[in-house]
């Protein structure tokens, strides 16, 4: 499929959009109206050409050629009747004034794309710019492909997260470049079974499970697996964070192995004490349950003298951590760590020595 460049806030995807091989229609958006210039707007004319493509019997293509293509806040809506191919070749661009995008769930607005409730779904050589929060979401869907995807913001930008899963099953991310102001991933309650590979990541907030526990009832993350992935001048690297507060979620069975970090500030972190303002959580400790997790062969540099950070909840203390082959430099000598109430098995190389066996084994409080 052909490169796929988002600029700002463009795009909201509420439908049951599915991927295919082959296609059998095609609708170009310039036959419905669409302009190419950059300038006018081609909202009507996009969503004439979904409408024609989701209510074709047959499956579609959808092909947006070369050019700029002004669109405000669209939702492509769903069921269709087949599968829907959607190419473009060219350039879409929001409103330079986002008041243009309407007043109506404004921080769903600020989002540049957003897939709920879709099933089957390959997102590939996407390119996203500057989008004014999350560039990509996936929310309530079912068995995911996202590959060879950039993202692009500045590394001061708020909330400007990569891409963001939530309560959805079976996503891949695959050889893809974040580099935004927030999280390069963001992983959010009931996720499951979710793969990442061949990351770049940097600058950013590094790949995070959570922020989680914010309220009581949450579904839980579990079996998610990152590897072959490389961490640049990221804030954290590998990062599970919940709120300081009651809750009945957890986090398990996961996995971070064979890891780059490159001058990262915190390459290894649990923070179950999370309570920004100090709001709603002080003096409270994390219901959420983590255990189950690995990390394995994760190597390079920290940006700060204490590479590993386990902060977790006195309450309901991190079980079944697993460190295999950790080996982490701050200025060319071993990083330190910090080991709050957890407990699991060390092997391998270690570095910092800390975290051996004899003392990670003792460090539940």
């Amino acid at each position: 499929m052909a490169k796929f460049v988002v600029s700002y806030v463009v795009l909201f995807l509420f439908c049951i959009f599915q991927k295919s091989n082959a296609a059998s229609a095609s609708y170009n958006v310039i036959k419905f109206g669409a302009k190419p210039d950059g300038k006018t707007d081609s909202t009507q004319p996009f969503l004439k050409a979904w409408s024609a493509a989701c209510s074709s019997a047959s499956p579609s293509t959808i092909y947006v050629p070369k050019g700029r293509y002004l669109l405000k806040a669209t939702v492509f809506r769903g069921p269709c009747k087949n599968k829907i191919t959607v190419q473009i070749d060219g350039t879409l661009v929001a409103p330079t004034d986002y008041r243009a995008l309407g007043n109506s769930g404004m921080n769903l607005l600020m989002q540049s794309i957003t897939f709920n409730w879709a099933n089957d779904i390959l997102i590939s050589g996407l390119t996203s710019i500057n989008s004014q929060s999350m560039h990509l979401v996936i929310n309530s869907c079912n068995n995911v492909l996202v590959r060879n995807v950039r993202v692009i913001a500045p590394d001061q930008s708020p909330n400007t997260d990569g891409i963001h899963v939530q309560t959805s099953t079976g996503v891949t991310i695959t050889g893809s470049t974040l580099q935004t102001g927030d999280d390069c991933i963001s992983i959010g309650p009931s996720t499951r079974n979710m793969l990442m590979s061949s990351i770049k990541c940097g600058p950013g907030h590094g790949i995070s499970i959570g922020s989680l526990g914010k309220d009581f009832n949450e579904g839980g993350v579990e079996n998610i697996t990152l590897t072959n992935s490389i961490f640049s001048g990221s804030d954290n690297g590998v990062r599970i964070k919940s709120w300081a507060r009651p809750s009945n979620g957890f986090v398990r069975n996961v996995v971070f192995q064979n890891l780059i970090m490159k001058n990262v500030r915190n390459p290894i972190i649990v923070d179950q004490n999370y309570c920004p303002n100090n709001q709603g959580c002080p003096r409270q400790s994390s219901g959420v349950k983590i255990s189950q997790v690995t990390y394995r062969n994760i190597q390079g540099t920290s940006a700060s003298p204490e590479a590993v950070t386990f902060d977790c909840s006195p309450s309901n203390p991190c079980r079944g951590i697993k460190l295999q082959d950790i080996k982490l430099t701050y200025m060319n000598t071993a990083a330190t760590s910090s080991c709050k109430n957890i407990g699991g098995t060390s092997s391998g190389v270690l570095m910092p020595e800390s975290l051996h066996i004899e003392t990670f084994k003792d460090k539940i409080e």
